[in-house]
């Protein structure tokens, strides 16, 4: 059954899967004893050994030494190990040379079950391998296949698809079969059907990384992503800072006439995005956060965490933002709940009591003030 054939095919396995010979030939064992055993309805030990070297393969069967046999199967008497070799006592294992004749057509056409299973077994944990340390990260794609709920992706260097699903994509995105994208590894999970890469250009780190790639300073640790909230398809605030004298963190990310964030904008299909001061003053950051609408008053209760923000009439439409994105961002990334209303609607009365200078507040933070980065 083995032969010289049979060992070249394990080393051209070797090369062809990437599979360690000796995993191989430690998987190949097992199954084979299992084979062996199944076919034969043996109770004793029984192990098969493979010699790649002599391009043999040998049945052994092992026994306990013991004063009286109550298990022929798995125990031999002192007497009868002594008629195999005097030395042996009480308590030695005897090993004995099994006939493989009996070895059948069933029990190789069993063994080779399970070793496919292994092998597939051994595949999946070395693709898994390759593929984990990418996720958290952005990665350049190619679309392999479209269908009505999906877009799959071919990831270079491994045989594992990326499932970017509906909830993942952009409204904006417009994808073809061929077409080379960016996606942000969200999650990569095994289960029984395999490997599952879930990708996203959706996620707010999907900006996070986009913009990595352009500011160098962010890479480096000069300028620091403190927040970053998104509504994707129409608009991205990330509120930055900087320990670094003399430096300004939003013009780093800026760039030269916008280049750098413009580069960002076209991946993103046009996609707004506002970047900010992070101020530990919560009446600074609410204001910073509204942008590009214009504050008058703002009224913060830091125990409450709530703001009350007063704006021009002219700019109530944009401090709120169409579908009322832009005030519930600037919520999520600032953590208090922000109502905003027309200047002209309210009588202000005791504006030194009541309205809170944006250099004395306290900042309270609600648990969720990162929960957009974590998801």
């Amino acid at each position: 059954m083995i032969n010289k054939d049979f060992f070249a095919a394990l080393k051209d396995l070797e090369q062809e899967k990437g599979i360690n010979e000796e995993v191989f030939i430690s998987a190949l064992e097992q199954a084979l004893t299992a084979a062996y055993k199944k076919n034969s309805g043996m109770a004793k030990n029984a192990q098969v050994k493979l010699n790649p070297e002599k391009n043999t393969i040998k049945i052994y069967s092992y026994r306990t030494v013991v004063e009286q046999v109550e298990d022929e199967e798995k125990e031999i008497s002192l007497e009868e190990a002594k008629q195999i070799k005097h030395a042996y006592k009480i308590g030695d294992m005897v090993m004995q040379e099994e006939s493989t004749k009996d070895f059948n057509r069933i029990a190789v056409q069993t063994a080779k079950q399970v070793i496919t299973q292994k092998i597939k077994e051994i595949e999946k944990q070395s693709i898994y391998k390759d593929i984990a340390d990418k996720e958290g990260k952005l990665i350049v794609a190619n679309v392999k296949r479209i269908d009505v709920d999906n877009v799959y992706l071919e990831i270079g260097g491994t045989t594992l698809e990326g499932l970017l699903t509906k909830r993942d994509m952009m409204a904006t995105d417009n994808l073809t079969v061929g077409q080379r994208v960016k996606v942000y590894v969200r999650h990569i999970k095994d289960d029984f059907r395999g490997t599952v890469v879930q990708v996203s250009r959706t996620h707010p780190n999907f900006v996070r990384m986009l913009l990595e790639m352009e500011v160098p300073e962010l890479t480096n640790g000069e300028v620091s992503i403190v927040g970053i909230v998104r509504e994707a398809g129409l608009r991205t605030k990330i509120a930055v800072s900087t320990t670094v004298p003399n430096l300004d963190p939003i013009g780093a990310c800026i760039g030269n006439k916008g280049a750098r964030v413009n580069a960002v904008i076209n991946e993103l299909n046009g996609e707004k995005i506002d970047i900010i001061n992070y101020s530990e003053n919560p009446a600074d950051y609410i204001v910073s956060a509204l942008s590009p609408a214009e504050v008058s008053e703002i009224t913060v209760d830091t125990v409450a965490g709530v703001a009350n923000v007063l704006v021009p009439e002219n700019k109530l439409s944009l401090a709120i933002g169409k579908g009322g994105h832009n005030v519930r961002l600037a919520a999520k990334l600032t953590g208090y709940k922000i109502d905003v209303k027309p200047i002209s609607s309210v009588q202000v009365e005791n504006k030194s009591n009541d309205v809170v200078s944006t250099a004395n507040a306290n900042i309270i933070l609600d648990d969720d003030f990162f929960s957009d980065i974590d998801e």
